[in-house]
């Protein structure tokens, strides 16, 4: 159905994968496990993934473990592909903008680094 991919900074690192690694071993896996349904269902439950209203093509994985709501944001690039970019902890009900920014800037670099010849 989908293939998710990590966003790669211009030095190689990946935010996601650091976020990932700053969880607990049974956190992560409840990641994961989100994840794979994304992957792999057609249609995912709204409470695990949807697309932020006026984010300019910004989508949500929510996971909750516990008290813990975790997000992940990423955007989809040619069709299948979803590139998450960044990841968080979330403490309040509002989405925090600076995260839907830098959301935003990394797709944009992105998209800049796949035009260059």
């Amino acid at each position: 159905m989908r293939t998710i991919d990590f966003y790669r900074l211009p030095n190689g690192q990946r935010p996601v994968e650091a976020f990932l690694d700053s969880l607990t071993g049974k956190q992560a896996q409840k990641v994961l496990w989100v994840l794979r349904l994304i992957e792999e269902l057609e249609s995912v439950p709204r409470q695990y993934f949807k697309k932020l209203g006026d984010s300019e093509g910004i989508w949500e994985v929510r996971i909750q473990f516990g008290n813990d709501i975790f997000r992940l944001l990423g955007f989809f690039e040619s069709g299948a592909l979803l590139i998450l970019t960044n990841g968080f902890a979330k403490k309040t009900q509002k989405m925090p903008s600076q995260e839907i920014a830098l959301a935003i800037r990394h797709k944009n670099e992105y998209l800049a680094r796949r035009k260059k010849p």
